[in-house]
């Protein structure tokens, strides 16, 4: 069913990654297409998102904020397991975030010399939950927890509506849930342009965070340094390392969990077993009959998807961390041992009873994760994404005459005389040289 790529025999070539497949968002040329909408919401604010949503949504939505009784009513209708799960998907969300805190940070570095290092909460973000397709009510938990547990004083979900007007009905019920009340219908990059520009109605964010198609992550490029971004995703991905010890109905159903997200999912499995090959090749011709959306998932699988044969487990880290996954799964004997080698990705995923699908949904870590091999030098959505560090400088008057001669010498050196005559107004000229 996979194309194959034979590595077999000879030390993995440096360019990997390159020869591998991988959908490639071209943001450069979704900017010439969203780059007038932002203007446009940046210079009419309201008015040009409203425009922009009838638009691109087919809908007129006059009051873009969500009325709290459509919250309520949301949540009240909200089926009971549903609830139930996103419950515990936010208990376990939170339990791990809260362990992220971190503590202000006091270093002495010498007598009357002291830095502190104290972790501030960002001000105020704006959450994007994608709609299209399905409603991601998991990524209302996984952008809105963080923040939380970070101590983000105001948070804004942006959501695009649906033929009603309203965002889809779980997304607002994860969000009452949660207890944010600030809830806009809107989607896309004029969402994304509102968030950051700020209109009459939506006061402007410090972040936005949260994943979307191509043209949401072109707005995002557009706006960074207006305010600050998470990244900018691209289609979701899984690499898979596993041996013969690993159940090919295991591997099959891993592969298309994730090839049903998006025809541009991309999924290699990378082994040094040719027979867990063929019978992965076997599951899934018995599985994409019944696939639930088996259209996207055969585009995903026979557009940007491979088996990777290589030598050994040695070599098929070598090529995972090339390729950098968003999500990783180890499927080897040993397979903690092997995952604790791994370098590059977003998450990764240790034996048979632990699929991407858990990270998903229950397992506590954040979903929001590093795509297209930015996982070599990025990391998921933490409650860092949320707070900035900012560093306190106390020195006493002996502590600033003892390092006056080392300012004196590299203001010298970088010829900053002013640099060096501020540290002279303070000390004895003798102890400044």
């Amino acid at each position: 069913m996979l194309r194959r790529v034979d590595l077999r025999g000879s030390a993995v070539p440096r360019d990997v990654a390159r020869r591998l497949p991988r959908a490639r968002l071209d943001v450069t040329a979704a900017i010439d297409a969203v780059a007038p909408v932002c203007e446009d919401v940046r210079l009419r604010g309201d008015a040009a998102v409203r425009d922009a949503t009838a638009r691109f949504d087919g809908v007129d939505v006059p009051e873009v904020r969500v009325p709290a009784g459509a919250l309520a009513d949301a949540l009240a209708a909200l089926d009971p397991d549903v609830r139930a799960a996103l419950e515990e998907c936010t208990r376990r969300a939170r339990a791990v975030h809260e362990a992220q805190r971190r503590a202000d940070l006091v270093v002495d570095v010498a007598d009357g010399a002291r830095v502190t290092e104290r972790y501030v909460p960002v001000g105020r973000v704006g959450l994007y939950v994608p709609g299209g397709r399905v409603a991601y009510p998991s990524s209302v938990v996984m952008n809105v927890v963080p923040a939380q547990v970070a101590g983000v004083a105001s948070i804004a979900v942006a959501s695009p509506p649906k033929a009603d007007g309203l965002p889809h009905a779980v997304v607002l019920a994860a969000c009452a849930l949660l207890g944010i009340d600030e809830v806009y219908a809107v989607g896309g990059a004029q969402a994304i342009a509102m968030l950051a520009y700020g209109t009459a109605t939506v006061a402007a964010v410090d972040l936005v965070t949260g994943p979307g198609n191509v043209y949401v992550a072109a707005a995002k490029r557009l706006v960074r340094g207006v305010v600050g971004i998470d990244a900018e995703a691209g289609p979701t991905e899984i690499g898979i390392i596993a041996d013969d010890t690993a159940d090919p109905a295991h591997v099959a159903a891993d592969l298309v969990a994730q090839a049903e997200h998006d025809p541009l999912a991309a999924c290699l499995l990378v082994t040094d077993s040719e027979q867990l090959c063929d019978l992965v090749d076997a599951e899934l011709a018995r599985m994409l009959p019944e696939a639930g959306h088996r259209d996207v998932v055969e585009a995903a699988l026979s557009g940007q998807s491979s088996h990777v044969l290589v030598d050994d487990v040695d070599a098929a880290l070598i090529v995972m961390d090339a390729w950098a996954p968003e999500h990783l799964e180890v499927l080897t004997a040993d397979a903690g041992t092997v995952a604790r080698r791994v370098r590059n990705a977003g998450a990764v995923f240790v034996g048979a009873f632990a699929p991407v699908s858990l990270g998903d949904y229950l397992a506590g870590s954040n979903h929001v994760l590093p795509t297209g091999g930015s996982a070599r030098h990025t990391g998921g959505l933490s409650v860092d994404a949320f707070v900035r560090g900012i560093h306190v400088v106390e020195y006493d008057e002996a502590a600033l005459a003892t390092v006056a001669p080392y300012i004196a010498a590299l203001g010298g050196a970088e010829d900053l005389p002013a640099h060096v005559a501020a540290v002279r107004a303070r000390v004895s000229p003798d102890r400044v040289g």
